[in-house]
């Protein structure tokens, strides 16, 4: 629900949660630039564990979303955090994000604990509400952010890297010191 909140601006009460996987694009501009971010909203029940996991290989950044409302989601956050440093790239962006913040009367997990389990495992963390949009632009404007940074870097260390490799060839000379009678390295 937050990715629908952040894609199309939208929010449905009767929205169910997702099955398999959801994909879902939206172009924004980050430090100037243009940049179309592509989610993907992969479903956090166990049954569906062995499918979500094949995306994070490709992935540059993630939202650990668990609902304040539910322990047992807040509890989960570990084993998605360990699938996704097993899968993906060690360079990808994390960020924790407790949703629904507008139950706060309803909360399970308190948001010191969850501060607490972010900076242990050196995620940023917020806290969102997909149902009044409060801090759903702010997690993705965020995670997008770092993600920009490091590429931009990558592609900046590509480039010195590719102006440092000389541009004409080199020529080496090898010289044949046994040369047989006839003159030839290689006849009978």
């Amino acid at each position: 629900m937050v990715c629908d909140e952040f894609t199309r601006n939208e929010f449905c009460l009767e929205s169910k949660s997702t099955i398999g996987v959801e994909f879902a694009t939206r172009t924004l501009q980050v430090e100037g630039k243009t940049v179309k971010a592509q989610i993907w909203d992969t479903a956090g029940q166990e049954r569906y564990r062995a499918i979500t996991s094949a995306y994070y290989r490709g992935a540059v950044g993630a939202l650990l979303v668990y609902d304040i409302t539910k322990k047992q989601s807040f509890d989960n956050v570990l084993r998605w955090l360990r699938e996704l440093r097993e899968h993906a790239d060690s360079n990808i962006v994390l960020m924790l994000a407790g949703n629904k913040s507008d139950l706060n009367h309803l909360r399970a997990v308190s948001e010191t604990d969850a501060q607490q389990l972010a900076e242990k495992e050196e995620l940023a963390f917020l806290e969102t509400s997909a149902l009044d949009a409060n801090n759903v632009e702010k997690a993705f404007q965020t995670i997008l952010l770092d993600i920009y940074h490091i590429v931009s870097k990558k592609a900046l260390a590509a480039q010195e890297a590719a102006a440092s490799i000389p541009t004409k060839g080199t020529t080496i000379k090898v010289e044949n010191s046994a040369k047989d009678s006839k003159g030839n390295c290689c006849s009978n």
